[in-house]
């Protein structure tokens, strides 16, 4: 092939992805703006998590920092899934998600464009706890870069899973939380948040194989105190196939239901 013919194919790629990006964007930017502020995901997003990890850690003999991983892993569960879930029901009802349906985009691009900005609204609230943790508890971080792409890893996978039960047909935001809750909450029993993997039955220590909140929890654990069940290799591959998958996924159903 011409290097001028691969040229031009490399400069149309690069356009291309460009947009892409930029529509990408321009979708999370949007959300952002309209949703982090409503009542729903500020409930479900922080309020929420935050007196459930109270409620079972009152009754904890262990210090208040060394709860702060698990505090910081349920953190970004419900904040980084609480956005898609809002905002795409709102929008069918008010027929601009129609709109990003029929603009010149892939459904890649929508659907990392919806999950990014549940994406940053997670790092942004997660960063509560953390700096809590420093200030009032003093907690020690040992490795600063594990903890970085942890949460990075672990807000995007749920980003990605709330923009997934987002795809459902409704404009209803109370049946796309409903059941997202029956996947939410059961994986905060199994995922070693409230009590070590280690210490359950084993049949619970092999459904927590499927939990990507195990993966995100158990690499926080190891940013803050060296020692983790699964080696951070691990977790970090673990959660690249989750987010792969919810990805995949959620491409598949809004092509599904919106054709």
């Amino acid at each position: 092939m011409p290097s001028t013919e691969r040229n031009e194919r490399a400069g149309a790629w690069a356009g291309r992805l460009s947009h892409e990006l930029s529509a990408a964007w321009a979708i999370s930017r949007k959300d952002m703006i309209t949703y982090y502020i409503k009542p729903n995901i500020i409930v479900m997003g922080i309020l929420f998590p935050f007196f459930m990890f109270l409620a079972f850690a009152i009754g904890k003999n262990a210090p208040p920092g060394t709860l702060i991983p698990g505090l910081i892993a349920i953190t970004l569960l419900f904040s980084a899934s609480s956005i898609e879930p809002v905002s795409i029901p709102i929008e069918r009802r008010v027929k601009t998600f129609d709109r990003l349906l029929s603009a010149p985009i892939s459904l890649h691009s929508l659907v990392f464009g919806e999950s990014l900005s549940g994406f940053l609204y997670s790092l942004g609230i997660a960063c509560f706890p953390l700096i809590a943790g420093i200030i009032l508890f003093a907690t020690p971080i040992e490795n600063a870069p594990v903890l970085v792409i942890a949460m990075a890893l672990t807000a995007f996978c749920f980003a990605t899973l709330g923009t997934l039960f987002a795809a459902y047909p409704t404009e209803n935001v109370g049946e796309v939380m409903s059941m997202l809750n029956t996947v939410r909450l059961p994986l905060i029993f199994i995922s070693g948040v409230f009590i070590p993997i280690s210490e359950i039955p084993q049949i619970g220590q092999d459904i927590a194989l499927f939990s990507p909140l195990t993966y995100g929890n158990d690499m926080i654990s190891y940013a803050y105190t060296g020692t983790s069940l699964y080696s951070p290799v691990w977790d970090i591959v673990a959660l690249l196939i989750f987010i792969l998958i919810f990805q995949f996924v959620a491409n598949r159903l809004y092509k599904k239901f919106n054709e």
